[in-house]
């Protein structure tokens, strides 16, 4: 899962937010990822190897 993703990107999570959503948008790439919870508009910073190892899959592909 090493670089498929990009600014703006849909991404679903191994876990489900405290919302109960799964779905997240990517708001920032660099060395650290912000992702916004699509259901409720959290956002939250993580590393990117966190990021990598908790990413499940790619959904929609901002081209």
């Amino acid at each position: 899962m090493k670089n498929n993703y990009k600014l703006g990107d849909k991404v679903i999570m191994r876990k489900a937010h405290a919302c109960q959503s799964n779905l997240w948008e990517i708001t920032r790439v660099g060395v650290d990822i912000k992702i916004k919870c699509l259901n409720c508009g959290r956002e939250i910073m993580m590393d990117r190897l966190e990021f990598e190892r908790k990413l499940k899959k790619v959904v929609e592909d901002n081209a």
